[in-house]
């Protein structure tokens, strides 16, 4: 008789849930905490959101022996980053009325609410689900909110992409009635809800859903502006003769790793093969259910589909997909990605309406003195008649803007101090920085990110300025941890944090975001991080060969070695 496979408590958790609901009823309703009872730590992800404390208020509520201030951050799936006015503005009323009067964009192209009281969950979930928005699979083992290059004007196959994303996030939905009975009162807006008396099924996850979550990305060359290597799953679009053919497959990607455990690695996505477009939503569906039955369940550090494929193999993986299909992929088409990042300012589209890029320091969408923006956006959405575009890189697109309302946008964005002609910052540095939540609400972070970033790019600033390098851009991305929620392994400059105060300096990636950075220097602080970068950056001014990008340079000058796989990434 065979050993029983040893599951990870999630496993546990998620088995005894009865499909997601475990006892969350019972933890909302209970009075005497702000929290949920600890299993439903676990479940409630799997609705869209996250237990979270205050760390800034930590010690204190301690020693005043309360207990810490527990609130929720709630993901808002976004299919392919595309929104209406009418969403944007029930969403910046609910961060008003229920979170911490901020709006966070994600990196995967997500609304993220902060603050959330136990007590407003349910009332918050209802809210924007009256505007046909959900969070159902915004986290947890499942497959998450599918991005999609959102650009539209940079070719006119991205209305087909686009509808591919979201063909994608609708048919791995999780069909559990749980989301709906517990948030919505059985009631719901979706067509993925169960008709009333139907028994729970999940005919693509199964009871016990995916090891660990997933993540799908498209992507519209010559722009990887959704970093399609980064997930599970990325899909590239291959276009001939402006007619969209398919998609080259490419599956491993993801960027987390644990300090301390070199057998943990980010990992970029391998090519696989092409799939028309007719038949990309089984190519999802088949790969999701081998990492469903072949993933690592034990132990969830080694849960993601890359740990899968370096196990099993990428032949023995390409033999049962082709298998589970019942045709082979065909082989991998020509493409060119040329960057991974947004392009700012004002682009015309050939049917005479106009697309803003702006710049989202961080992704907060908020009101500070002397730049306003969640005001101006506000007051753009009442009469915008276009729609709203999440970035992958934490920016915002104003899409779609009529002639007769372009003068009107722009005059609301330069009345609240939001640069327009440029869409951002002064410095290619800054525009091209991302930065995850980190302290004080990530419970997994070591350091800073979003509230600190800013603060260090004032002293790069000077560096870049005083070498002639305000233009150039460079990508550089900061996370709290090195879990990866901002890519940084895709940094031309990568900040990973290891304690308060403290970083390690990667170096080396490519701009278009097909090869990782490399570890260069370990647990610097603000004066070191300046010290390390200023020589570089002074060898890049003065030595760079034409159009040679930083990471390109970091490599060719030998700062690091360039990191040829995840495997090879701590070497």
């Amino acid at each position: 008789m065979a050993d029983t496979p040893k599951l990870s408590e999630v496993e546990h958790v998620k088995d005894a849930s009865n499909y997601l609901r475990g006892t969350l009823a019972e933890s909302l309703l209970n009075p005497l905490t702000g929290a949920l009872y600890p299993d439903d730590t676990h479940l409630i992800k799997f609705h869209g959101s996250y237990q979270q404390t205050d760390r800034d208020l930590d010690s204190e509520r301690k020693r005043q022996k309360l207990e810490p201030l527990y609130s929720l951050m709630i993901r808002v799936r976004v299919p392919g980053g595309i929104a209406s006015p009418a969403q944007w503005l029930r969403m910046d009323e609910l961060a008003d009325e229920y979170g911490n009067q901020t709006l966070k964009l994600t990196t995967r192209q997500a609304f993220q609410l902060h603050g959330v009281r136990k007590r407003d969950l349910k009332q918050t979930i209802q809210g924007f689900n009256a505007a046909l928005l959900d969070s159902i699979a915004g986290c947890g083992d499942v497959n998450r909110n599918v991005m999609c290059n959102p650009n539209p004007h940079e070719s006119p196959v991205h209305a087909q992409v686009y509808e591919v994303s979201k063909q994608i996030s609708a048919h791995l939905t999780p069909r559990t009635s749980a989301y709906w009975e517990l948030w919505l009162d059985g009631e719901s807006q979706f067509s993925s809800a169960p008709n009333e008396g139907e028994e729970d099924a999940e005919p693509i996850y199964g009871k016990t859903y995916l090891p660990r979550k997933f993540k799908i990305a498209l992507a519209l060359p010559p722009h990887n502006d959704t970093d399609i290597f980064a997930n599970d799953l990325g899909l590239i679009a291959i276009v001939e003769k402006g007619q969209l053919l398919g998609f080259n497959v490419a599956v491993g990607g993801g960027m987390g790793m644990t300090f301390g455990m070199a057998e943990t690695y980010p990992r970029l996505a391998d090519l696989i093969g092409f799939v028309p477009t007719e038949n990309v939503v089984d190519v999802c569906e088949k790969i999701v259910t081998i990492q469903r039955d072949w993933g690592n369940r034990e132990n969830r550090k080694f849960s993601r589909l890359k740990y899968t494929l370096d196990r099993v193999g990428l032949e023995v993986f390409r033999q049962e997909l082709n298998q589970r299909l019942g045709y082979a992929l065909e082989p991998a088409r020509p493409y060119a990605f040329r960057s991974s990042g947004d392009a700012f300012g004002w682009s015309e589209a050939a049917d005479g309406r106009a697309h803003l890029t702006l710049f989202v320091e961080g992704g907060r969408v908020l009101d500070r003195e002397g730049y306003r923006l969640k005001t101006a956006l506000r007051e753009i959405a009442r009469f915008h008649s276009g729609d709203f575009r999440l970035t992958g890189n934490q920016n915002l697109i104003i899409a779609n803007v009529t002639p007769e309302d372009r003068l009107a946008v722009q005059a609301l964005l330069q009345e609240h101090g939001v640069p327009v002609e440029t869409g951002g910052p002064a410095t290619g540095l800054r525009r091209g920085a991302l930065a995850c939540v980190a302290l004080p609400t990530c419970s997994l972070a070591f350091a800073e990110a979003e509230r600190y970033l800013p603060e260090l790019l004032d002293r790069l600033e000077q560096v870049i300025i005083q070498q002639g390098l305000a233009q150039e851009d460079i990508l550089l991305r900061m996370t709290g941890c090195p879990n990866g929620c901002a890519r940084p392994y895709l940094g031309e400059i990568g900040l990973v944090g290891r304690a308060v105060g403290r970083y390690n300096l990667y170096l080396g990636a490519a701009f278009n975001g097909e090869r990782m950075n490399k570890l260069y220097k370990e647990m610097l602080d603000e004066d070191g991080i300046v010290a390390e970068l200023t020589p570089l950056l002074a060898d890049y001014a003065q030595n760079r060969q034409p159009a040679e990008r930083f990471g390109d340079f970091s490599i060719r000058r030998g700062y690091v070695q360039p990191t040829t796989s995840g495997l090879t990434f701590h070497e």
